[in-house]
């Protein structure tokens, strides 16, 4: 069985390699993509979640927190009661921002005397760091307006002091290349294994491969081996692009980074397969794919943030294998993520690898029936 699944493979690497299209696919556009959408990307922010840590637990503290709670751009305001809370809302991405307030904000502002806050915000994504510190700013700010007469106003009162946690310089292209590996990797392992089964139909193989002496099984794994590899090997070249080249730091374990992939990859390949067995020509696979990748991609939070959707289509994200991924990936390479919260988003993506490979042999199968 080992020898018969080689020498698909084999085969399989070869059609792939001949295949104007799927050469097209491999050698230049991922390292092009990647130069050049991530100088063009721009994004949009709104409904933020945010916590506070409020130490004075003051009139005037209360007051500044119902400013953010009554403003246009804020959803849902969580009150914490140490740090490690704050650390927890933003590692767990409950909120985007978090607010601490000191102990003396009070008598600060009833001497008429310059204070500060604390606005920590989470550099992971880098438009909303920087949109929401925008934000902040403009709330404290008619806060100020509101307490203090113009008179005693001559400079700020109230000063916010920022700390971005993962992306303390707020590069957004730290953000765009990071996830762009995500969509270029998406991009590859679904067009070459989309393209595969059709490919055969198309050029009349197909038949020669049902009488052949190779199970479902093998012909199956056959298919799936080549784009894999093929798409691990784009993306270590592209992940040391953005090392070198962007100067973005990875932070977190390598071995969680390929295992993530390959199981991403899994769930990619699945759906490919799906869609190439109900295809009759490599026109229909390529129109098949696109039709899937787009809304997965808009699904997955690149474009704007998952919790920002209305709630039919957070709930259906949650079939997205690109949102899972995209939040492994982003936390591995800029905050360590610790291992308890990579299998937090990789078992869902197990769970869609399995149901994606299932449908995509029972398909297979049916078609060979």
């Amino acid at each position: 069985m080992l020898r018969r699944i080689l020498s698909l493979i084999k085969k399989e690497f070869w059609a792939i390699w001949k295949d104007p299209k799927s050469r097209a696919i491999i050698i230049m556009p991922p390292i092009l993509q990647l130069i050049i959408f991530a100088q063009a990307a721009t994004m949009e922010v709104r409904n933020i979640d945010m916590a506070v840590l409020d130490r004075s637990n003051t009139v005037q503290s209360r007051n500044l927190v119902q400013e953010f709670k009554h403003s246009k751009w804020f959803k849902n305001v969580y009150l914490v009661e140490n740090e490690n809370q704050v650390a927890q809302a933003i590692r767990t991405r409950k909120a985007q921002l978090a607010l601490t307030i000191n102990t003396d904000f009070a008598t600060k502002l009833m001497k008429n005397q310059p204070t500060s806050v604390q606005v920590i915000l989470d550099g992971r994504q880098t438009n909303v760091a920087g949109i929401t510190n925008g934000y902040a700013a403009t709330v404290i700010s008619q806060y100020e307006n509101e307490y203090f007469p113009k008179k005693f106003k001559s400079v700020p009162r109230i000063n916010p002091v920022i700390r971005n946690w993962y992306n303390p310089n707020v590069f957004f292209l730290w953000y765009t290349v990071v996830s762009l590996i995500a969509i270029l990797a998406t991009t590859i392992s679904l067009i070459l294994t989309s393209l595969s089964i059709a490919r055969e139909r198309e050029l009349g193989t197909f038949d020669q491969l049902i009488v052949s002496p190779l199970s479902s099984f093998e012909i199956l794994v056959g298919k799936t081996v080549p784009p894999m590899v093929i798409a691990l090997v784009l993306v270590s070249i592209m992940s040391l692009v953005i090392i070198i080249f962007y100067k973005v730091p990875f932070q977190g374990s390598i071995g969680l980074f390929y295992l993530s992939l390959f199981v991403y990859l899994l769930s990619m390949v699945g759906i490919g397969l799906f869609i190439s067995s109900i295809c009759r020509t490599q026109q229909q696979a390529i129109l098949g794919a696109f039709t899937f990748q787009m809304p997965a991609i808009l699904l997955s939070g690149y474009i704007s943030p998952v919790e920002d959707m209305p709630r039919v289509f957070q709930l259906i994200s949650c079939f997205d294998p690109v949102r899972f991924f995209l939040v492994i990936i982003k936390g591995v390479y800029l905050k360590n993520m610790p291992a308890p919260y990579v299998f937090e988003n990789l078992i869902p993506l197990a769970l869609i690898a399995i149901l994606t490979l299932s449908a995509a042999g029972w398909m297979f199968k049916r078609n060979l029936d």
